[in-house]
């Protein structure tokens, strides 16, 4: 009984570890000090994000390219500086945890 309920606990530890990975990784790449999870800071929470996003087909790849090379205008006119300095499949990593927030 002690080895299922290890085995249940490691694989619920697995299983929420990429969330954890994500937001880790947002505060590591700097974009926690203009955003966070739920509500507006300097730009939108990424639950507004995701919310604004949820049904547009293209938003993964739009929200790439706006990450990668910066854009002002969409949620107020103070700009959102660009992240070139990071990995593409960290942007995509961070895009895709962004729209997965409920």
């Amino acid at each position: 009984m002690r080895f299922t309920s290890a085995f249940i606990l490691a694989a619920a530890s697995i299983m929420a570890a990429p969330s954890f990975a994500n937001e880790a990784l947002a505060k590591t790449a700097g974009c926690t000090s203009c955003h966070k999870i739920d509500g507006k800071l300097i730009g939108p929470g990424y639950k507004q994000v995701a919310e604004k996003y949820k049904d547009d087909k293209n938003a993964e790849k739009a929200l790439i390219e706006k990450v990668t090379n910066g854009g002002k205008g969409v949620w107020g006119q103070i700009p959102m500086p660009d992240n070139k300095a990071l990995k593409a499949e960290d942007i995509k990593t961070l895009v895709k945890w962004v729209l997965a927030q409920k």
